[in-house]
């Protein structure tokens, strides 16, 4: 045990140095020609919380705190007020209070009803089951975080497992590694001398519950890191604000393409089951909500807080559909804008703005008597504080102009490639990098560079610097959510790997395969959108 200590402290010291070293290397290097020494610093900020990030020397949200040093150390800002201004942004409000939503959502058992009303309605049939959990995970990751619907979801999907493969002890990773080679992945139906085999309907339902948290989490901004990750340097970097409604139809479209896509691929191509019956799964589900009872009356508050909350945040994004009949003070006061307000001040940002609505709901959920500080206060803060590491970053990155000079250095010599290629090379990048980290930490890296690439690859694409900025800085972030293949790309591919119900090479298999497809399939989307859609809503 003390050799593994020592041996964990070796790695982490050794990771921290090689990471100190090069840091000064950089900020210590000739200034090449056109980046300013702030910029140089800057940089060397960045390869250091890059690389403390990509090896996980550190956790996460650790490595964010020690931006705000480094860049205030190093004579970026002139204060720690500065370099700290990104961990009070507003979209990181936004997310706690998605957090906190979700607590008094799962304290109410209100997602385990949602989950166990769809799979016995929708489960006829081994497919429609794992497309059942599939669409409710999903959409439940729209609304309570993708990583937060997969702990929630995963032991929904192993009882419905028990219950259809009829035995309660699914096989296991220990378990096949205690057993030696006497277990190899089996057919549905299929034993092992020794131990349970896997079956194909275990590994499609489990690794479809963590790849559709992924999906759905592209469906809003509250869904997954990267979304509020890009949204908060959009705002940091080009002073531009995405609106609940604005991101819901850029990322919904997506979900609705590429998740019934990923349930097809799993369940026709790489593990098929062929279990016939699973109606004893359909039956447990009716018993388990039926056991649930009614929902009590401080439940039934929170739904509605909820059901309120989501609502106001679509409605502020509809401004435009109300401006031919309400007076402009009231559209000011409502939906924001410049003008005179009902309050008798100009200038307003709106009530129904939508940072405003999900802090409001917090108070809301106290005052109905749901939920108490010591359970409110129970989220993930590290989240939170990998938010606004890299967004103080990001700031530092345009305030020196450092991402432009890495727009010109790195990324010029694409001027001029055909737009589908353009797009096709930032999903690929993006998938790539994400299998190495973690689609918080390559988003956190690769948006201030995207953001920087419109100066590069506007004539390109025919559009304004600003215009191709936020294009292709929305398609790295959507991409962000799309690698299936190792437990330490997403959250949920983390937590499903490490219930040991499925082992690696079982999601390796599947997510290779499904990271190229949706290459080519989100590649195709995105081109799509940009010709079609986005012109209308982005820019």
């Amino acid at each position: 045990m003390i050799h593994g200590l020592l041996g964990g402290l070796d790695r982490r010291t050794s990771l921290f140095a090689l990471a100190g070293i090069g840091t000064v290397a950089i900020a210590a290097a000739p200034s090449p020609s056109g980046l300013s020494m702030t910029g140089q610093y800057a940089l060397a900020t960045m390869f250091f919380a890059g690389f403390l990030w990509v090896t996980g020397a550190l956790p996460l949200a650790v490595t964010a705190l020690t931006i705000p040093v480094l860049l205030t150390g190093t004579g970026v800002y002139d204060s720690m007020d500065a370099a700290l201004v990104g961990f009070a942004d507003h979209i990181i409000f936004l997310f706690l209070a998605g957090f906190m939503l979700a607590n008094g959502i799962q304290k109410y058992n209100i997602d385990r009803r949602i989950a166990l009303y769809s799979i016995a309605k929708m489960g006829s049939s081994p497919r429609r089951l794992i497309f059942a959990i599939m669409v409710v995970t999903a959409v439940l990751s729209m609304w309570v975080s993708n990583t937060a619907t997969a702990a929630m979801m995963m032991p929904i999907a192993v009882g419905v497992l028990s219950q259809v493969l009829d035995r309660d002890d699914l096989a296991s990773s220990d378990e096949q590694d205690r057993a030696s080679d006497a277990a190899e992945t089996a057919a549905d139906g299929g034993t092992a001398e020794s131990t349970a085999a896997f079956t194909n309907l275990q590994i499609s339902m489990l690794l479809g519950t963590a790849y559709a948290a992924s999906v759905g989490g592209v469906g809003t901004i509250i869904g997954t890191p990267p979304n509020a990750i890009l949204v908060g340097q959009l705002n940091a970097i080009l002073d531009y604000e995405i609106g609940f409604t604005d991101w819901f139809l850029v990322g919904f479209p997506v979900v609705v393409v590429t998740l019934p896509l990923v349930w097809f691929l799993l369940t026709y191509v790489l593990y098929p089951p062929e279990v016939p019956d699973v109606e004893r799964a359909r039956a447990t589900a009716r018993e388990q909500l039926e056991a649930e009872g009614e929902l009590d009356p401080r439940g039934k508050r929170v739904a509605a807080i909820f059901a309120v909350t989501a609502g106001l945040w679509m409605l502020g994004g509809l401004g435009d559909l109300f401006e031919p009949y309400l007076p402009a003070t009231w559209m000011t006061t409502v939906f924001g804008g410049e003008g005179m307000t009902v309050f008798g001040v100009e200038g307003h940002q709106g009530l129904l703005y939508y940072v405003m609505v999900g802090v409001a709901a917090i108070p809301a959920l106290v005052l109905a008597d749901t939920m108490e500080w010591d359970e409110l206060v129970d989220i993930d803060w590290g989240t939170l504080l990998l938010f606004g590491g890299g967004i103080s970053l990001a700031n530092a990155l345009a305030d020196t102009g450092a991402t432009e000079w890495i727009a010109d250095t790195v990324f010029g010599g694409l001027v001029g490639a055909p737009i589908i290629l353009v797009i096709g090379a930032v999903v690929l990048v993006v998938i790539f990098l994400t299998e190495m980290t973690s689609n918080s930490a390559t988003t956190s890296i690769i948006v201030p560079i995207l953001i920087s690439l419109g100066s590069v690859f506007s004539a390109t694409l025919g559009l304004t610097d600003f215009s191709t900025a936020l294009f292709l800085s929305v398609a790295g972030a959507i991409a962000a959510s799309f690698a299936f293949a190792l437990p330490v790309a997403t959250p949920p591919n983390a937590i499903v790997f490490g219930s040991g119900y499925v082992k690696q090479r079982h999601m390796l298999r599947a997510g290779l395969v499904l990271n190229a497809i949706m290459t080519v399939v989100l590649t195709a989307i995105i081109w799509v959108l940009f010709t079609f859609v986005w012109p209308h809503l982005l820019w």
